[in-house]
């Protein structure tokens, strides 16, 4: 009898609580439904969760259980190949997107939306002039900051300094005697890279006091947005405020520098051409606003860089047939190489046309964002549906780089792919589209050329943990960061 009610007990709460959480989550979209409800059109098919967090701890769930993927899978196959759902994710009500045209109509439509990146994102990296400026603004900065880091004059001048980097970091890592994170000795190399290339050679001080810095503000990126302390994003807003005070002095020193005519021409850096800069009412920027940028530009420009970096290795030796292909291209650069000329020189980067298939195949596979991030600045329609002014909307980039229908075997590495092969417009956007087009793309490719030519030529990898598990959340990792050992083996 005791166990007949045990049993009767167990089913009644079970389905009490099966009952109350199926009513809370159609609770919450039906307020959002009832809030909606004298809009012409309807909100796409979806699920909007639980309230107040969504279905934040579903997407986790499916990321850290090494399936990604499956997150927007089962929203597809639950409410049909659309390639647009409502959802609720990061704190906000969302809309999915995960069709190749529709992407491209959300990221080139700079009228009707406008950056949408999480809370953590836009507190730590927040600029006017390159997060949340204006699209006047923004146009007129990027015409004049991108130039520089595009064009082939500005990244043939930048190419000298990331060799030598590149060259001294291989030596020094390939000389220790016990393993190390691979991922961690390529940001130091990014990151120093990077920040020679914004302010120049002579703030190695400068690279010593902020690196540490850094990695507490990158770690805040994805945390939760709570300011108190114990918290990873209060560490992270400190530590933005400490970089902050770092770089002032040094972006108040340059404009000094200049002003005396005490800097060198041949020291032309990007630091240079923000002091010179002025904004669309023909003001010149502040120190603040300078430094402000420049943690964003550096966050930006080290970590996916390093991490691309780290990938194409562990690709390439995972695959040796894709590895000797890619050595042979570098061998052969090397052989029609002037015996005269000593160092990479940009038409030589120019011709790895195999390693540019390498690097595009790498960015398919790792996914660095798992989506692109756009706010609706006022309603809008797509394909039938309504995207309320204020919604976030997540240009699902997994869905479109990891869909057999785009990329045949898409789980597989293959450079190959890339052989005469037309990618589908809106099919493959690592970088974005539009006019937030990452203004960046070129220098990161530059520097995982560099990187993998004198890789190839002289090194090998050798993993202490060749199954080491990934993680997926919040990015694409090994999660023993490629715990290895840098073997010289000599050059050609």
């Amino acid at each position: 009898m005791k166990m007949q009610w045990f049993y009767i007990c167990t089913s009644t709460l079970l389905a009490c609580y099966l009952f109350v959480t199926k009513l809370l989550r159609r609770l919450n979209g039906w307020y959002y439904h009832l809030k909606l409800r004298n809009k012409e059109l309807p909100l796409p098919p979806g699920d909007m969760g639980w309230p107040l967090i969504g279905n934040l701890l579903s997407l986790i769930k499916h990321f850290k259980t090494g399936q990604p993927d499956s997150f927007i899978t089962n929203i597809m196959l639950k409410y049909g190949r659309n390639g647009i759902y409502k959802n609720h994710l990061l704190g906000t009500p969302s809309i999915i997107i995960c069709e190749p045209e529709m992407s491209r109509k959300v990221l080139l439509d700079d009228v009707n939306f406008k950056p949408g990146y999480p809370k953590p994102v836009s507190k730590l990296l927040q600029s006017k002039f390159a997060v949340d400026g204006s699209k006047a603004e923004h146009r007129h900065f990027r015409s004049q900051f991108t130039p520089p880091i595009v064009d082939h004059k500005g990244l043939e001048m930048f190419l000298k300094r990331i060799e030598d980097i590149v060259v001294n970091s291989l030596e020094e890592v390939s000389s220790m005697k016990h393993p190390v994170e691979l991922l961690k000795e390529v940001k130091k190399v990014s990151f120093t890279a990077i920040v020679h290339v914004f302010m120049g050679s002579s703030n190695h001080n400068v690279i010593k006091r902020i690196s540490s810095l850094f990695e507490d503000l990158m770690n805040g990126l994805n945390s939760l947005p709570i300011n108190v302390p114990g918290f990873t994003f209060h560490k992270a807003l400190k530590a933005r405020e400490k970089i902050v005070k770092i770089l002032e002095p040094v972006v108040s020193e340059r404009r000094m520098e200049i002003k005396n005519g005490e800097h060198m021409e041949s020291k032309k850096d990007l630091m240079d051409i923000l002091l010179d800069m002025k904004d669309v009412k023909g003001r010149k920027m502040e120190d603040g606003d300078i430094s402000e940028l420049l943690i964003g530009l550096l966050a930006a420009g080290h970590e996916s860089t390093a991490t691309g970096i780290m990938w194409t290795i562990i690709y390439l030796t995972n695959h040796p047939h894709f590895l000797k292909k890619a050595k042979e291209e570098q061998e052969e650069i090397l052989r029609t190489r002037p015996a005269s000329q000593k160092r990479l020189s940009f038409s030589e980067v120019k011709k790895m046309v195999y390693l540019s298939k390498v690097i595009n195949e790498m960015l398919r596979c790792v996914n660095f964002p798992f989506s692109i991030f756009r706010e609706a600045k006022s309603d809008v329609h797509i394909n039938g549906y309504l995207i309320p002014k204020g919604w976030r909307v997540l240009v699902w980039i997994r869905g479109l780089h990891m869909n057999s229908e785009y990329h045949p075997n898409h789980q597989k590495f293959n450079p190959s792919r890339w052989d005469n092969h037309t990618i589908k417009v809106g099919t493959y956007l690592p970088f974005g589209a539009g006019s937030r087009l990452c203004p960046g793309s070129d220098l990161a490719k530059l520097e995982i050329s560099v990187y993998l030519h004198h890789f190839l030529l002289n090194y090998r990898l050798e993993r202490v943990n060749p199954d080491c598990p990934n993680t997926n959340w919040p990015i694409y990792l090994p999660t023993d960061n490629c715990l290895c050992k840098v073997i010289k083996v000599g050059s050609v």
